[in-house]
């Protein structure tokens, strides 16, 4: 039976998958960090069980395996989250005016994306930032091309009338 136990086998999925599964995660849940983590522990997951994937299985194996390790570290770290310290000090030679609409914009664009609902925002996220086509995220999400055109719509007024105030 063909497996992904082979050494070439595992490298190649590792090499194809790793960063996209990555930013899916990243998109998705917003921490880089622990992004990685997930990442990684998909990956020693899908070699403590290749004998039982095959190759052809391993892409949305990974897919899962790193969303369902994120969502047992978000539910362990919930209470932590609401009282993350989110302050910076940065010095910048720009006016201050400047500096407050960059930091303004850069507010409403955040609230913006994170009032999103998650599938909008990681489909806007993979498509705008990653350059993915629709037919990949598609197939990312396991939904049809339409779904994922109508998340980018939805996504797209949504930002318009939240930061524009259209």
């Amino acid at each position: 039976m063909n497996n992904v136990c082979e050494e070439q086998t595992f490298s190649s999925v590792f090499t194809s998958y790793s960063k996209t599964i990555f930013n899916y995660i990243y998109y998705k849940y917003g921490n880089e960090e622990k992004a990685n983590d997930a990442v990684q522990e998909a990956f020693v997951k899908l070699w403590e069980n290749c004998k039982k994937v095959a190759p052809e299985k391993a892409k949305s194996y990974l897919y899962t395996v790193a969303n369902n390790l994120y969502l047992n570290v978000l539910k362990a770290e919930k209470v932590r989250l609401k009282h993350a310290d989110k302050h910076s000090n940065s010095i910048s030679n720009e006016s201050p005016e400047f500096v407050l609409e960059e930091k303004e914009f850069q507010k409403k664009l955040d609230d913006a994306l994170n009032a999103l609902p998650e599938n909008q925002r990681t489909t806007f996220l993979l498509n705008r930032v990653d350059g993915k086509k629709y037919a990949e995220i598609a197939e990312i999400e396991g939904v049809s091309v339409k779904a994922i055109e109508k998340r980018m719509h939805l996504a797209l007024k949504s930002l318009r009338e939240r930061i524009d105030g259209i």
